[in-house]
This record gives structure tokens, C-alpha cells and sequence, in this order.
């Protein structure tokens, strides 16, 4: 049994802003912290241990002991969680779904899922399709510049639950900061960026053909609630966030202390994205602040806690 402080592999785009390092704890030398990769074994972001091992490399030691019994020895973290800081909005983008990200980029599909934990006034994103659009239709609309007319353009508030099912077209607008978690992957289609130049001065690439190929060009149900009611505890809150295919999400929302059980046969991965709490097993205690992350052993069948904070419990579903 064990759990293993992490530190993140960390993102400048040019969209990012500094609340990371401000409020959330991330230091490091950029100029902009757009994203903080805080569990990822994608050869894209590596997240540490403590010890300076990559997470990926330990889990390698040992998959069903430390991600559980129903890995096998060539798998890897099926999950990939970070903050996402924008201070500026995001590109319209899309995710592919597992065949066609397996057929065209070597890695896994992207369903994801945020959790909005700041939003500025009058805050937006872009969530969908307001009208069903055919493939011809979307790729004029992109080429006219008038996409965002077919777009729905949400409001959102801190505690929002926004599931984004690859195929979504979607951006993360100006002064919002979430918590995401999504499958294993970096493949993102970028569909309009606003005409933005990056740092050489050169617009950035747009992947339009793929995009038209994996779209879902119906239009999206707005429901950003969790999947399941809020259960009172004697410690405080429970949710049930999401439960999909690839991952579970929970929140733990503590006033006072309590016990987790674990089933022992999957991993967890645990966020603090509010206040300070303790977390301790029968090898070490841990203190955590406000956007610390941990990584617990399958065979982990129970931590306690206490403090006054809120943590996302992530597992195999």
C-alpha cells in the first residue's frame, strides 16, 4: 500500500495565465502556466514522484499491483488529469474518438470531463452545436469564418460538471479555471483559433479535414450538473461527479475527519482543489493545500482524512 505525492509536467500556451502559480501552488520558470499535467504518464507531460521517478516508470515496476488486477503488463494510466488556467479564451477544438485516434495518431481517443473552480463574471464557453450542421455546411462555416454562429456559448460558475464526449466541438473561454480529467491522449483538432499568431508571428495550425471527420454535428444537450445527487456523510459531502467507461470521478467535500474504503483493485488518483487537509495510511501522513495531487496504490484499501477542504477522487470504472 501506498500514495505518492506527484509533481506536475507543466504547459505555456500562449492562452494561459499565472493563477496556477498564484493560487494553486506551481512553481516553476515559465512565463505563463496554462496547464499543470498533475497525473499523467503521456509521453507528452510526465508527472514525477517525489523521488524524481516518472510515474509512468513506476507503474511499470509492478501494473497490477499498483493500477490493479485487470491491467496487463503492457498497459499504462488509462487517465490524464490537469488544471487548466485561461486567461484568454481557448481555440474551437474536437477530440477523436479510440479508432479513429488509434487509426490516425498512434494514441488513445479524448472524452474528457471539467470541473469549473473559478470563472470571472459574465464568463463563457463553447459547448456544441446550437443547429445540426452537415459536413459540407461545418467545413463552409469554418472556411467563412461564421462557426461560432452554430456554437452554443455558455455561461458557467464555479461547481459546474461539464462532460465532453469526443466528437464535442468545444473551447474553455477567458477567465475560467478548471480541473480535467480525460483519457490518456494529446490528440486535439484545432478547428478556429481567432486568428491568433503565436510567438514567431505565424497563425496556428488548423486541422480541419480530421475535425469534419469526427465531428458530431447534432446538436448538444447543455447539462452541466453532476451525474448523480450530493449524498451527506458524517465527515461532510459525497457526489458522484461522472461515471463513464473511462474513468470515475467523485468529489469528497470535508468538514470533519472520516475513512475512504478502496475496493483495493484500481488505482486512485486524489486532487485538493479547495482548503488544506491531511491524508494518512498505516506507512505516512501527507499535509495537502489547495492543488496538490496524489497517486494511491491498487492494493490501497483505505486512507483517512481530515482538515477542511474538498478533494476529486479519480478511479477506474
Amino acid at each position: 500500500m501506498a500514495i505518492h505525492p506527484l509533481n506536475p509536467a507543466y504547459k505555456d500556451y500562449l492562452w494561459g495565465g499565472n493563477k496556477l502559480k498564484s493560487e494553486y501552488h506551481k512553481s516553476n520558470d515559465l512565463k505563463i502556466t496554462a496547464e499543470s499535467w498533475e497525473v499523467s504518464t503521456h509521453p507528452d507531460g510526465l508527472t514525477t514522484l517525489s523521488t524524481g521517478q516518472t510515474l509512468a516508470d513506476y507503474l511499470n515496476e509492478d501494473i497490477k499491483k499498483h493500477l490493479g488486477t485487470q491491467f496487463s503488463n503492457n498497459e499504462t494510466l488509462p487517465v490524464l488529469v490537469k488544471f487548466i488556467d485561461a486567461k484568454k479564451d481557448l481555440s474551437i477544438q474536437v477530440h477523436p474518438d479510440d479508432a479513429y485516434a488509434h487509426r490516425h495518431e498512434h494514441d488513445n481517443g479524448k472524452t474528457e470531463m471539467w470541473i469549473i473552480l473559478e470563472a470571472e463574471p459574465d464568463a463563457t464557453l463553447y459547448y456544441g452545436l446550437n443547429q445540426s450542421l452537415t459536413q459540407s455546411s461545418f467545413k463552409a462555416a469554418i472556411e467563412n469564418s461564421t462557426l461560432l454562429e452554430s456554437l452554443n456559448c455558455v455561461p458557467v460558475h464555479p461547481g459546474d460538471i461539464i462532460f465532453v464526449p469526443a466528437g464535442t466541438l468545444h473551447a474553455i473561454g477567458a477567465g475560467i479555471v478548471v480541473l480535467e480529467i480525460q483519457q490518456s491522449s494529446n490528440s486535439t483538432y484545432r478547428v478556429y483559433d481567432f486568428d491568433r499568431k503565436d510567438a514567431d508571428g505565424n497563425l496556428r495550425e488548423l486541422h480541419i479535414d480530421k475535425a469534419i471527420d469526427v465531428s458530431n454535428l447534432n446538436p448538444s444537450v447543455i447539462d452541466f450538473t453532476p451525474q448523480y445527487e450530493p449524498e451527506e456523510t458524517a465527515y461532510g459531502k459525497h457526489t458522484v461527479l461522472r461515471a463513464c467507461e473511462y474513468f470515475t470521478v467523485e468529489s469528497f467535500e470535508v468538514e470533519h475527519s472520516g475513512t475512504l474504503h478502496l475496493s483495493g483493485n484500481t488505482y486512485n488518483a486524489l486532487v485538493c482543489i479547495e482548503g488544506k487537509l491531511t491524508l494518512a495510511d498505516d506507512q505516512q501522513t501527507l499535509d495537502l493545500a489547495k492543488g496538490n495531487s496524489v497517486f494511491i496504490d491498487a492494493e490501497t484499501e483505505s486512507f483517512t482524512f481530515s482538515g477542511n477542504g474538498r478533494f476529486v477522487l479519480i478511479s477506474n470504472p
